[in-house]
Protein backbone atom coordinates (compact mmCIF):
# COMPACT_ATOMS: atom_id res chain seq x y z
CA UNK A 1 0.00 0.00 0.00
CA UNK A 2 2.82 2.39 0.86
CA UNK A 3 4.37 1.91 -2.58
CA UNK A 4 1.12 2.85 -4.34
CA UNK A 5 0.29 5.82 -2.13
CA UNK A 6 3.79 7.30 -2.08
CA UNK A 7 4.30 6.79 -5.81
CA UNK A 8 0.91 8.36 -6.57
CA UNK A 9 1.93 11.38 -4.52
CA UNK A 10 5.17 11.65 -6.51
CA UNK A 11 3.26 11.53 -9.81
CA UNK A 12 0.84 14.23 -8.62
CA UNK A 13 3.74 16.41 -7.50
CA UNK A 14 5.76 16.04 -10.70
CA UNK A 15 2.77 16.66 -12.97
CA UNK A 16 1.68 19.61 -10.83
CA UNK A 17 5.03 21.40 -10.57
CA UNK A 18 6.08 20.82 -14.20
CA UNK A 19 2.65 21.86 -15.52
CA UNK A 20 2.74 25.07 -13.51
CA UNK A 21 6.24 25.75 -14.80
CA UNK A 22 5.18 25.25 -18.41
CA UNK A 23 2.10 27.46 -17.96
CA UNK A 24 4.21 30.23 -16.42
CA UNK A 25 6.77 30.01 -19.21
CA UNK A 26 4.11 30.16 -21.92
CA UNK A 27 2.11 32.98 -20.35
CA UNK A 28 4.92 35.01 -18.81
CA UNK A 29 5.35 37.00 -22.06
CA UNK A 30 7.03 40.23 -20.95
CA UNK A 31 6.93 39.26 -17.27
CA UNK A 32 10.55 38.22 -16.79
CA UNK A 33 9.96 37.39 -13.12
CA UNK A 34 7.43 34.68 -13.91
CA UNK A 35 9.70 33.37 -16.65
CA UNK A 36 12.39 32.70 -14.04
CA UNK A 37 9.77 31.20 -11.72
CA UNK A 38 8.42 28.91 -14.42
CA UNK A 39 11.84 27.80 -15.61
CA UNK A 40 12.81 27.04 -12.01
CA UNK A 41 9.68 24.96 -11.48
CA UNK A 42 10.34 22.89 -14.62
CA UNK A 43 13.99 22.27 -13.71
CA UNK A 44 12.98 21.36 -10.16
CA UNK A 45 10.35 18.90 -11.36
CA UNK A 46 12.49 17.15 -13.96
CA UNK A 47 15.42 16.98 -11.55
CA UNK A 48 13.30 15.45 -8.80
CA UNK A 49 11.98 12.85 -11.25
CA UNK A 50 15.48 11.35 -11.51
CA UNK A 51 15.35 10.62 -7.79
CA UNK A 52 11.66 9.84 -7.28
CA UNK A 53 11.31 7.31 -10.10
CA UNK A 54 14.04 4.94 -8.83
CA UNK A 55 12.73 5.46 -5.29
CA UNK A 56 9.32 4.24 -6.45
CA UNK A 57 10.99 1.23 -8.09
CA UNK A 58 12.62 0.46 -4.76
CA UNK A 59 9.28 0.75 -2.98
CA UNK A 60 7.50 -1.63 -5.38
CA UNK A 61 10.33 -4.16 -5.34
CA UNK A 62 10.73 -3.84 -1.56
CA UNK A 63 14.45 -3.21 -2.02
CA UNK A 64 14.63 0.48 -1.11
CA UNK A 65 16.49 -0.16 2.17
CA UNK A 66 18.72 -2.82 0.62
CA UNK A 67 18.90 -2.00 -3.10
CA UNK A 68 20.67 -3.97 -5.78
CA UNK A 69 23.85 -2.53 -7.28
CA UNK A 70 21.92 -1.19 -10.27
CA UNK A 71 19.14 0.39 -8.20
CA UNK A 72 21.69 1.87 -5.76
CA UNK A 73 23.41 3.49 -8.72
CA UNK A 74 20.11 4.88 -10.02
CA UNK A 75 19.21 6.23 -6.59
CA UNK A 76 22.62 7.83 -6.13
CA UNK A 77 22.75 9.43 -9.57
CA UNK A 78 19.17 10.61 -9.07
CA UNK A 79 20.21 12.30 -5.82
CA UNK A 80 23.14 13.94 -7.61
CA UNK A 81 20.89 15.33 -10.35
CA UNK A 82 18.31 16.48 -7.79
CA UNK A 83 21.02 18.19 -5.73
CA UNK A 84 22.18 20.17 -8.75
CA UNK A 85 18.70 21.04 -10.05
CA UNK A 86 17.58 22.22 -6.58
CA UNK A 87 20.60 24.52 -6.55
CA UNK A 88 19.70 25.93 -9.97
CA UNK A 89 16.10 26.35 -8.75
CA UNK A 90 17.25 28.61 -5.92
CA UNK A 91 19.54 30.54 -8.27
CA UNK A 92 16.55 31.23 -10.53
CA UNK A 93 14.49 32.11 -7.48
CA UNK A 94 17.11 34.66 -6.51
CA UNK A 95 16.79 36.22 -9.96
CA UNK A 96 12.99 36.02 -9.72
CA UNK A 97 12.85 38.05 -6.51
CA UNK A 98 14.63 41.05 -7.99
CA UNK A 99 12.66 40.92 -11.22
CA UNK A 100 9.40 40.68 -9.26
CA UNK A 101 10.14 43.86 -7.29
CA UNK A 102 11.71 45.50 -10.36
CA UNK A 103 14.97 46.41 -8.67
CA UNK A 104 18.60 46.16 -9.73
CA UNK A 105 20.51 43.33 -8.10
CA UNK A 106 23.43 43.98 -5.78
CA UNK A 107 26.64 43.14 -7.66
CA UNK A 108 28.41 41.88 -4.52
CA UNK A 109 25.45 39.64 -3.73
CA UNK A 110 25.50 38.40 -7.33
CA UNK A 111 29.12 37.30 -6.87
CA UNK A 112 28.33 35.60 -3.56
CA UNK A 113 25.37 33.73 -5.03
CA UNK A 114 27.41 32.68 -8.08
CA UNK A 115 30.20 31.35 -5.86
CA UNK A 116 27.73 29.47 -3.68
CA UNK A 117 26.08 27.85 -6.70
CA UNK A 118 29.41 26.97 -8.31
CA UNK A 119 30.87 25.55 -5.09
CA UNK A 120 27.73 23.50 -4.45
CA UNK A 121 27.82 21.97 -7.94
CA UNK A 122 31.56 21.26 -7.71
CA UNK A 123 31.21 19.66 -4.27
CA UNK A 124 28.31 17.54 -5.47
CA UNK A 125 30.39 16.37 -8.44
CA UNK A 126 33.35 15.08 -6.41
CA UNK A 127 33.77 11.28 -6.22
CA UNK A 128 33.85 11.31 -2.41
CA UNK A 129 30.06 11.63 -2.41
CA UNK A 130 29.80 8.03 -3.59
CA UNK A 131 26.76 8.62 -5.75
CA UNK A 132 27.30 5.45 -7.81
CA UNK A 133 26.81 3.31 -4.70
CA UNK A 134 24.17 5.58 -3.15
CA UNK A 135 26.49 6.39 -0.25
CA UNK A 136 25.08 8.16 2.82
CA UNK A 137 28.42 9.56 3.97
CA UNK A 138 27.58 12.11 6.67
CA UNK A 139 30.78 14.10 6.18
CA UNK A 140 30.24 14.61 2.45
CA UNK A 141 26.54 15.22 3.02
CA UNK A 142 27.48 18.04 5.38
CA UNK A 143 30.19 19.53 3.16
CA UNK A 144 28.12 19.69 -0.01
CA UNK A 145 25.12 21.18 1.80
CA UNK A 146 26.99 24.08 3.43
CA UNK A 147 26.85 26.36 0.34
CA UNK A 148 23.31 25.16 -0.40
CA UNK A 149 22.06 26.11 3.06
CA UNK A 150 23.77 29.51 2.85
CA UNK A 151 22.12 30.06 -0.55
CA UNK A 152 18.78 29.04 0.95
CA UNK A 153 19.20 31.46 3.86
CA UNK A 154 19.96 34.28 1.42
CA UNK A 155 16.82 33.53 -0.59
CA UNK A 156 14.75 33.33 2.62
CA UNK A 157 16.06 36.70 3.84
CA UNK A 158 15.48 38.34 0.44
CA UNK A 159 11.98 36.86 0.25
CA UNK A 160 11.17 38.21 3.70
CA UNK A 161 12.61 41.66 3.02
CA UNK A 162 11.19 42.20 -0.46
CA UNK A 163 8.11 39.98 -0.82
CA UNK A 164 6.45 39.74 2.60
CA UNK A 165 4.15 42.61 1.63
CA UNK A 166 3.64 41.49 -1.96
CA UNK A 167 0.60 39.39 -2.81
CA UNK A 168 0.57 36.42 -3.12
CA UNK A 169 4.09 35.92 -1.74
CA UNK A 170 3.57 37.02 1.85
CA UNK A 171 4.34 33.58 3.25
CA UNK A 172 6.86 32.54 0.60
CA UNK A 173 9.79 32.88 3.01
CA UNK A 174 8.00 30.60 5.47
CA UNK A 175 7.48 27.89 2.83
CA UNK A 176 11.20 27.97 2.01
CA UNK A 177 12.10 27.78 5.71
CA UNK A 178 9.82 24.76 6.14
CA UNK A 179 11.24 23.06 3.04
CA UNK A 180 14.73 23.28 4.54
CA UNK A 181 13.45 22.23 7.97
CA UNK A 182 12.13 19.02 6.40
CA UNK A 183 15.12 18.53 4.09
CA UNK A 184 18.05 18.83 6.51
CA UNK A 185 17.02 16.01 8.90
CA UNK A 186 16.90 13.69 5.87
CA UNK A 187 20.48 14.64 4.97
CA UNK A 188 21.83 13.98 8.45
CA UNK A 189 19.58 11.26 9.86
CA UNK A 190 18.03 9.20 7.04
CA UNK A 191 20.98 6.81 6.86
CA UNK A 192 20.46 5.95 10.55
CA UNK A 193 16.69 6.20 10.77
CA UNK A 194 15.03 5.23 7.49
CA UNK A 195 11.66 6.67 8.55
CA UNK A 196 13.18 10.16 8.48
CA UNK A 197 13.08 9.90 4.68
CA UNK A 198 9.32 10.40 4.92
CA UNK A 199 10.02 14.06 5.76
CA UNK A 200 10.65 14.57 2.06
CA UNK A 201 6.87 14.37 1.60
CA UNK A 202 6.03 17.58 3.52
CA UNK A 203 9.08 19.20 1.89
CA UNK A 204 7.55 18.37 -1.48
CA UNK A 205 4.22 19.84 -0.39
CA UNK A 206 6.06 23.09 0.41
CA UNK A 207 7.37 23.15 -3.16
CA UNK A 208 3.86 22.58 -4.47
CA UNK A 209 2.59 25.53 -2.43
CA UNK A 210 5.43 27.68 -3.76
CA UNK A 211 4.50 26.67 -7.29
CA UNK A 212 0.86 27.54 -6.63
CA UNK A 213 1.90 31.02 -5.43
CA UNK A 214 3.55 31.65 -8.79
CA UNK A 215 0.43 30.50 -10.64
CA UNK A 216 -1.72 32.71 -8.40
CA UNK A 217 0.53 35.66 -9.21
CA UNK A 218 0.03 34.96 -12.91
CA UNK A 219 -3.77 34.85 -12.60
CA UNK A 220 -3.86 38.06 -10.57
CA UNK A 221 -1.92 39.84 -13.29
CA UNK A 222 -4.24 38.75 -16.11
Amino acid sequence: MRAYMESLFYVIYLVFIITIGVVLLIKSKDKKALFYFGLGAIILGFGDAFHLVPRSVGLFTKTLDNPSEVLASWLGIGKLITSITMTIFYLLFYLFIYKRINKERNKVLDIIVSLLVLSRIVLCSLPGNGWLVNSSNLLWGTIRNIPFVILGVLVIVLSFIHLRNVKPYKLLYLMIILSFAFYLPVVFLASTYSWVGMMMLPKTICYMIIGFLGYKDLKQGE
